[in-house]
């Protein structure tokens, strides 16, 4: 028997869902995955951007519940502190949670207009002023972190929990075919080629269609 459960409400559409299980792979646990049908009510609103709060990703883990993905970050980060969630230096570990923190309670215009999809691929696809902002934001943020780290990931060699926090966005930018500059595109690419993440995109695949207002044609 796993020694956690993690509730999750999609593979393909649910960027908190992807975000709350790097989070516990990074931190070693063992892991069962619990999915959600796509007819629970929590799972929809989540999906559709009608919650203000994440009660998915849920981890269970001896008898404790942690819910939303920057809790279970922080949950894992003190039983776990040698999986380097966070970076070692006092300096870098306050800037690595502003960034996270950044993500989770902001950029709801790239939200709304580029839902996360990791099944669709969109040639060309108009991208409006709001979502624009956001976008340049998280350019950098990547240059600033990559510019101080080295990379390859946005606090060094090995990723972090900002990492977790933004392997969504790098999703994103392939699914709408989004131009950027180099550097971002450079850690887009380490992103996608991430063995976790490659690990989490195949099993998005078998995941059936159940909410059909997220597979619209754009």
């Amino acid at each position: 028997m796993a020694e956690a459960t993690l509730t999750i409400s999609s593979r393909n559409y649910s960027s908190w869902s992807l975000r709350g299980w790097l989070l516990c792979r990074m931190a070693g646990l063992d892991l069962a995955v619990e999915l959600l049908p796509g007819s629970d009510a929590s799972t929809r609103a989540e999906l559709l951007h009608l919650s203000p709060s994440f009660l998915v990703p849920r981890l269970d883990h001896g008898g404790i519940a942690v819910w939303d993905a920057l809790a279970i970050a922080e949950y894992l980060n003190e039983i776990r502190p040698e999986a380097g969630l966070l970076p070692e230096a006092p300096s870098e570990r306050a800037r690595c949670r502003s960034i996270c923190a950044e993500m989770h309670g902001g950029f709801i215009n790239l939200r709304s207009a580029l839902p996360m999809n990791l099944r669709s691929l969109h040639r060309g696809f108009k991208i409006f002023n709001g979502a624009k902002g956001d976008i340049e934001r998280i350019c950098a943020i990547f240059e600033d972190c990559l510019s101080r780290s080295g990379g390859p990931f946005l606090f060094g060699a090995a990723p972090t929990m900002a990492d977790a926090m933004y392997a969504p966005v790098c999703t994103r930018f392939r699914t709408y075919d989004v131009a950027l500059p180099f550097t971002a595109a450079t850690y887009r690419d380490t992103i996608l080629g991430w063995d976790l993440l490659n690990e989490w995109a195949a099993q998005a695949e078998e995941e059936p269609d159940e909410i059909e207002e997220l597979d619209m044609e754009f």
